[in-house]
């Protein structure tokens, strides 16, 4: 086990997690799992090469007791940490003048406040721990760059998670930890399969967009977690080729 690396991925239950961990499972890592529905992580742990290999830890990323009980569990668990994938999400759109408080705050505090609450505690095992280091991966997207419409919550969160990224990496440089965004555009998930139907366009269109296998998102993931901490890929774009974002409205 001492050889064996050790990864922490939210919203493991489906989707971009769920790959991520069927590919870091292939690549060899022990990993744990997290997210609020447990028969999808118990699902997810049966996918993966090495399911002896896989902690599930149920909880929920906005609260703050149950990220602090993901990390200790994982490293009672695994006596370590080296990777943490930030994968937890959720999208809410519409015009801005009908969106509530309460909507755009439950964007807020999954997409950036559960970022910020798992960078925290990670950091705090990456410094403590021997030898020191490690590596925070943050699920972005394209829109931290370029917005869709009607996607003010999500944009703006987006866009802060890449501020808290360019932060990370900084801060960390002196502990050797490192931290990549992943910005990612039409994975065929549950959260985006709906843009392949037809999906509203700058210039008022509906239209149906290209999407790519989420496996793809996977193997990158495990990619990045692979590099030796000496190397930091910032920003990874990855995307259906064809989904309007170059040139995007």
């Amino acid at each position: 086990m001492a050889n064996v690396k050790v990864a922490i991925i939210t919203g493991a239950s489906s989707g971009i997690g769920r790959s991520s961990a069927i590919a870091l499972s292939k690549a060899g890592w022990s990993i744990a799992l997290y997210a609020r529905r447990l028969e999808n992580l118990q699902e997810t742990k049966s996918l993966c090469a090495n399911p002896d290999q896989i902690l599930v830890v149920q909880g929920d990323v906005t609260d703050e007791e149950s990220v602090i009980n993901l990390f200790r569990r994982t490293v009672e668990h695994f006596g370590r940490l080296d990777l943490i994938f930030n994968n937890a999400g959720i999208s809410a759109g519409g015009p801005i003048e009908e969106l509530s408080l309460e909507k755009f705050q439950q964007v807020t505090s999954i997409n950036l406040v559960g970022t910020f609450l798992c960078t925290r505690e990670a950091v705090k095992v990456f410094k403590a721990q021997t030898p020191q280091g490690g590596r925070i991966i943050n699920n972005g997207s394209i829109s931290a760059y370029t917005p869709r419409p009607n996607s003010a919550p999500y944009t703006a969160t987006k866009h802060a998670v890449l501020g808290m990224t360019k932060s990370t990496l900084l801060d960390g440089r002196k502990y050797n930890i490192t931290c990549t965004q992943i910005d990612i555009g039409n994975a065929a998930t549950t959260m985006a399969i709906g843009h392949a139907g037809g999906i509203i366009q700058a210039n008022g269109e509906v239209v149906a967009e290209q999407m790519m296998d989420v496996q793809h998102v996977g193997d990158t993931v495990a990619y990045v977690a692979g590099l030796p901490l000496d190397v930091t890929m910032l920003t990874v774009n990855i995307m259906a080729t064809r989904m309007p974002f170059v040139g995007r409205g």
